[in-house]
């Protein structure tokens, strides 16, 4: 296998220059790229679907938009935590090597094994519901979409993302760039006649803006809760750091721009809704842009399924680009086969990182309890994040003289950091018996850590038996060691 680890080149096909000749993975993630990266998985189907948790749990207009601009303002910085953090620490895979870097392989080896056998394949069947749903939605109505269908259509949307990583970083990057316009476009759908309708003089629902009278300060921590969940996304772009060209410089721009854009979006959607709906007709539908568009559009309401079909499956290609980076990472460290950490022999991207997902995914699309296990998962996203930014501090104490181009203040690592850890304590309190059993099935990565990791001794048939498995994939996935 070694004689294959130079590129085969397609006499056909030009190649450019030495970079492309090399089996590895270049920088191709350019501010603009960054920036779609991050906006696009960020806006996802949440927006035009949900916003109404936010103003049953704030109780008020005014107190629900003063909770979008909180939690825009919140995720910035974790956001910028995570630019600090990606700046001084250039190596790919996101929280998983902050962690390693900061607390060492075992905290490290629990996220990465909660994410491979539940967070990440959950999510992404979640998402990818939303959008087999829309994107049949328009075929269908007003009747009933059947279940299978929808499944069917899933499963369809899931496999074409998987293709479009295995086979081009640019082009992936490239289509991520439009569905991000594809998303802002359905937002300014949006916002341009619900503003229109506001300097028009329609403020009848903005009278009462801040009558507080229905507002409970114990769910106040429910509504923030749901706008964090809102703006996740915001960490994808470390995921990908080797790949950013400049990460000095682009991974904080591609952050500020992206949180400044979707708040801005975010706020401005949610004064639209509030100009043409009461507050009655939004908690009312479970659908709040469809029922905008109907209100607003009459028969051309029938484009916004579509919108938000893009706008979930935007979030599908920067979910995969992003966590197939982690894999990759976690694997050239030792603590996954070695086989997820080998190039393709000509498309120069992580095969096999990139399909270790596809079929946990769609065993959960298909006989799991999806959005059950969400509800044992949510509290560990919020909790290992908290994690990483205490990592932050804590490198900050024991390596002080780490070079770090770019440096945020103190108190900003510290107030993100109380707030994820509020957020677990939150889901503690809330329902303790499923994050009870979230947290189980998290500490399961201890036992296979020292058995399949931290145990070496292993018996000279299992060592072939895994030596074999790994050259057979190699040699199907045609991938290779990158070149360094």
């Amino acid at each position: 296998m070694r004689r294959s680890k130079r590129k085969i080149e397609d006499p056909g096909r030009k190649l450019p220059d030495e970079d492309d000749r090399k089996v590895g993975l270049g920088k191709k993630v350019t501010l603009l790229r960054g920036i779609a990266i991050i906006v696009g998985t960020i806006i996802g189907a949440g927006i035009f679907i949900s916003p109404k948790g936010i103003l049953k749990n704030s109780g008020s207009i005014g107190m629900s938009l003063i909770v979008w601009i909180a939690c825009g303002v919140l995720s910035l910085f974790g956001a910028l935590s995570y630019a600090e953090l990606g700046t001084c620490i250039k190596k790919s895979g996101g929280h998983y090597t902050y962690m390693m870097e900061a607390f060492g392989c075992e905290i490290a080896f629990m996220r990465l094994w909660a994410d491979l056998i539940a967070i990440r394949p959950a999510g992404m069947a979640v998402i990818s519901l939303a959008f087999g749903h829309y994107i049949l939605e328009p075929i269908f109505m007003p009747c009933r979409i059947p279940p299978m269908a929808v499944k069917l259509a899933t499963a369809l949307g899931i496999t074409s993302v998987m293709y479009l990583n295995s086979v081009s970083v640019t082009w992936t990057a490239r289509i991520q760039i439009f569905l991000t316009f594809s998303k802002l476009f359905a937002i300014s759908v949006i916002i341009v006649p619900g503003m229109y309708e506001l300097f028009k003089g329609e403020t009848e629902n903005l009278k009462y803006a801040f009558d507080l009278k229905n507002t409970k300060l114990a769910e106040m921590p429910l509504a923030f809760y749901s706008g964090m969940y809102a703006y996740s996304g915001w960490f994808y772009l470390n995921f990908v750091t080797e790949e950013v060209d400049n990460p000095e410089r682009t991974v904080p721009l591609a952050i500020c721009i992206s949180m400044a854009i979707v708040t801005f979006c975010y706020v401005l959607t949610n004064m639209a809704y509030y100009t043409v709906m009461s507050p009655e007709e939004l908690l009312a539908s479970d659908t709040v842009a469809v029922a905008f568009a109907e209100k607003m559009m009459g028969s051309f309401s029938v484009v916004v399924p579509v919108f938000v079909a893009l706008s979930c499956y935007g979030s599908m290609n920067g979910c995969i680009f992003a966590m197939s980076r982690m894999f990759y990472v976690a694997s050239r460290e030792g603590q996954l086969p070695e086989v997820l950490s080998m190039i393709h022999v000509r498309r120069n991207t992580p095969l096999a990182a990139v399909l270790i997902l596809y079929p946990m995914t769609m065993l959960q699309l298909f006989v799991g309890d999806i959005y059950g296990l969400l509800t044992f998962m949510s509290f560990l996203r919020w909790l290992f994040i908290g994690v990483v930014v205490l990592g932050l501090l804590y490198l900050r104490y024991t390596k002080p003289d780490l070079p770090r181009p770019f440096k945020v203040p103190l108190f900003i690592p510290v107030i993100f950091c109380f707030t994820c850890f509020f957020m677990v304590f939150l889901s503690l309190y809330s329902d303790p018996v499923n994050t009870g059993i979230g947290f189980a099935i998290s500490l399961t990565g201890i036992p296979v850590y020292y058995i399949c990791i931290y145990y070496n001794r292993k018996p000279k048939w299992l060592r072939k038996a895994l030596d074999s498995f790994n050259r057979t994939l190699q040699i199907i996935l045609e991938v290779v060691p990158a070149d360094q």
